[in-house]
């Protein structure tokens, strides 16, 4: 009798950071992020299966920790579904009473994992679960201000960190900011900076630099990627440092 060979593979692909994963996920989502606001009790998304195949999915919704563990006060219905091909499932995200801040955002993150089914014979098979992540946003409805706003406060520097020059941007706002391009201009060449790393509310972030000749006068130019997941309209500020 031959011996049953069979793998399960996890592979998560998060769209809010643009990566993907090796393998293509069949079931697509509305959206690329999720922005709850404290005064609507819940809200919705769409969860579709444009393949040809037949698929039982799981959706939750957790911190950026990616446990299980940690307890959250949003909580996803249904958890279990099944779509058949072509079909789509309206998902809600439904928040239960909680003490977070009122002040800044709190960040969670929308998981959708798809489990194929299968024809019931697991010899020699290969199953793959694919799981789709994207970014879940708290905002309480106390904030005045807007996310573009926000956007006018950031803090630009050039800083010596870890034996070498780093574009550093602190955030004084109430938002989180993902940011879509980054140039630093120093007058003469406008050099891209791999500035991928979310900046947090309160946070800071550094970006490493390379080849790029710091005098003075310069210029950050940046869009960040805004609710709907497009982009901001491009701003320029000055450079402090180093």
């Amino acid at each position: 009798m031959p011996t049953s060979l069979i793998f399960r593979l996890l592979v998560l692909t998060s769209l809010s950071s643009g990566m993907m994963a090796s393998a293509q996920a069949a079931l697509t989502i509305s959206t690329t992020r999720i922005i709850q606001t404290s005064d609507k009790q819940s809200s919705s998304i769409i969860v579709a299966n444009p393949s040809t195949q037949t698929f039982a999915a799981q959706s939750w919704v957790n911190t950026e920790a990616d446990d299980n563990i940690t307890a959250v006060p949003l909580i996803a219905t249904p958890a279990l579904f099944r779509l058949a091909p072509g079909g789509e499932q309206t998902v809600q995200i439904n928040q239960i009473p909680n003490n977070l801040p009122k002040d800044k955002e709190s960040l969670f993150y929308f998981n959708v994992q798809e489990i194929p089914q299968t024809d019931g014979n697991p010899s020699n098979t290969l199953t793959i679960a694919l799981r789709t992540r994207i970014k879940l946003l708290y905002r309480p409805a106390e904030l005045r201000e807007t996310p573009e706003d926000g956007l006018k406060k950031l803090q630009w520097s050039l800083q010596r960190l870890d034996g070498m020059t780093q574009l550093v941007v602190h955030n004084p706002s109430p938002y989180h900011y993902t940011f879509r391009q980054a140039h630093l201009d120093n007058g003469t060449t406008r050099k891209l900076i791999k500035a991928h790393k979310m900046v947090s509310p309160g946070g800071t972030q550094a970006y490493p630099i390379e080849d790029v000749a710091i005098t003075p006068g310069m210029h950050v130019t940046f869009t960040t990627i805004n609710d709907f997941g497009g982009s901001t309209a491009e701003i320029s500020v000055p450079v402090a440092g180093p």
